[in-house]
Formats: C-alpha cells, sequence, structure tokens
C-alpha cells in the first residue's frame, strides 16, 4: 500500500497537472503527500561566473539578483499552488501519522533538483512527478527519480486526469523492467475496477505465454483481471499501446523503463520517450 509520496514541484506552469494527480493519488490511499521544491543555488552560480571570468562584478551581482528574485518567486508560487489544492481537497497539513485520512507537508532544498529528488525519493513509496520537457535538466530529474532511487515513479498526463487507477492497463513485455513495474503498481491493481494487459505479438498465430502466467497471477490480486494479446499488424507497440488504451479509457498506464544501454544519456529509450511523449494518461514505471 502507498503511504508516502514525495511530489517534486517547481512553481512553474507544469505544476497544475502534477498537483490535480497528487490529489487523486492522495485520496485513494489516504497517503501523505511531501511536496519539495529545489531552488536554485545562487552562490553555485556565482562561482561558477566568476571562474569563467564572465562580466564584471556588477554584471554578476545583477545577473544573481535577478536570480533570486525568480526563485523567490517560483518558491512561492510553488506553495502556493499546493495551498490551493490542498484547502480545495481538504487535506490536512502535518508532518507525521498523527491522524486519518490523506496529508501533506512542504520542504525545501537548495542545489540540484535531481539530487535532491533523488535523495528525497529513497524514503518514499513512490515518486509523482510531471513530464517536463525535451530539456537537458527535466530528463536529468526525472532520470534521477527513476534510476536513483530505488522506487517506481508515477509521471502526470499533459493534462490533469479525472480519475485514477480505476482503469489500468499494463504494457507487458517478458522483461525484469516490466516484472518490477507491475509489482510497484500492485497497491493500483488490487484496487482496479479494470485490469487490462496487453501484449503486443508480431504474429497472431505465436502468442506470448507469459501474458497468460502474468494474468493467472494477478487475478489471485484482482479478479477482474484480462489479457489482450493484440496483434501489430505492421503498427509499432507504441502505436498499438496507445490505441488499446484509449480503447479501454484507461487512466493508469503501467510499464518498464526500457533502455538499450547502461548509459545515462540513454536511459529513456525509443519506447519509453515515445509512450511519455503521446500517453494520455498517467504511467507507472519501475526499472
Amino acid at each position: 500500500m502507498f503511504k508516502n509520496f514525495l511530489v517534486p514541484i517547481t512553481g512553474g506552469p507544469g505544476d497544475g497537472v502534477v498537483l490535480a494527480t497528487a490529489r487523486l493519488a492522495a485520496q485513494a490511499f489516504a497517503a501523505h503527500l511531501e511536496f519539495l521544491h529545489v531552488r536554485v543555488d545562487t552562490t553555485e552560480v556565482l562561482m561558477s561566473m566568476t571562474a569563467a571570468g564572465v562580466g564584471g562584478g556588477d554584471a554578476v551581482q545583477a545577473v544573481i539578483d535577478r536570480m533570486e528574485t525568480e526563485a523567490d518567486a517560483l518558491a512561492a508560487s510553488a506553495r502556493a499552488g499546493a495551498m490551493a489544492m490542498l484547502d480545495e481537497a481538504g487535506i490536512a497539513l502535518r508532518d507525521s501519522p498523527s491522524g486519518p485520512g490523506a496529508s501533506a507537508q512542504f520542504s525545501q532544498e537548495q542545489g540540484h533538483r535531481s539530487a535532491w529528488v533523488a535523495q528525497y525519493g529513497r524514503f518514499a513509496d513512490l515518486v509523482l512527478m510531471g513530464r517536463g520537457t525535451e530539456e537537458d535538466s527535466a530528463r536529468e530529474v526525472l532520470e534521477a527519480a527513476l534510476m536513483d532511487t530505488g522506487k517506481p515513479l508515477l509521471i502526470a498526463p499533459s493534462s490533469a486526469p479525472a480519475s485514477l487507477g480505476q482503469r489500468v492497463v499494463i504494457a507487458w513485455k517478458d522483461t525484469p523492467e516490466a516484472a518490477r513495474a507491475v509489482s510497484a503498481a500492485l497497491p493500483f491493481i488490487g484496487r482496479a475496477q479494470q485490469v487490462s494487459i496487453i501484449s503486443v505479438i508480431d504474429d497472431a498465430d505465436r502468442p506470448d505465454p507469459s501474458g497468460a502466467r502474468l494474468l493467472r497471477a494477478l487475478r489471485w490480486h484482482n479478479a477482474a483481471v484480462e489479457l489482450r494479446q493484440v496483434p501489430s499488424d505492421g503498427a509499432t507497440a507504441v502505436e498499438v499501446l496507445h490505441r488499446e488504451a484509449a480503447a479501454l479509457s484507461a487512466d493508469l498506464l503501467v510499464m518498464g523503463g526500457y533502455s538499450h544501454s547502461r548509459l545515462r544519456q540513454v536511459v529513456f529509450g525509443g519506447f519509453t520517450r515515445s509512450t511519455l511523449g503521446h500517453a494520455a494518461v498517467p504511467v507507472l514505471m519501475a526499472h
């Protein structure tokens, strides 16, 4: 059972969908949300600029002042957005399990987001964050959450979901990554109204037997599990997966974090990147 979620927030426009997803998750499990905001370390920026010989003293100070002002604004925005959601949802502020129902707290650090998310995430049951963009910094934080915490990662969709985990789709492939993702998702799977295992096969005459084994295993957790072995018919696995998820009105996609290399810059392989780029539902991943 999930009881402690780490929710990194930036104070930027992407926080809205993250907060909406966090609200659903907290209410589903009567869980605790720890919101983490990481401020930029202007001292580190100053040292870097000085070492690089960038501008004069006044120019450098002007940059630092502007960054401090922006950091203050983002911190205030992050807290205000979270407080608005908590007030609307009736979620209490507390930093210890001293009462019933969902709860929340705020933490703030300074420095590199990826390092702090990795550190805090190791003590959470699950990390919940937004998809960010293709920029290196956002991808680095996602990779840290997936690779350096040892915990599952729930990635919010591009727009606020109306529900979470009622209709679960599992992108199944007989790999350790997919198996770990299924294990991580068991709290959702056990309470779902419907769970659909999607196995994309290249040849309709040769179905993958591992899907049937997973079906038998998951029915010990939830009787409402089905297996769909779907021929690709020339489409990519990602296309088939999204088509099936849409047809099933899925509100959670479970998948492994696939890559063909151990190099960090390619942690999110092509299948994973395509899924995150096109999935209209929250995605739960494990590696």
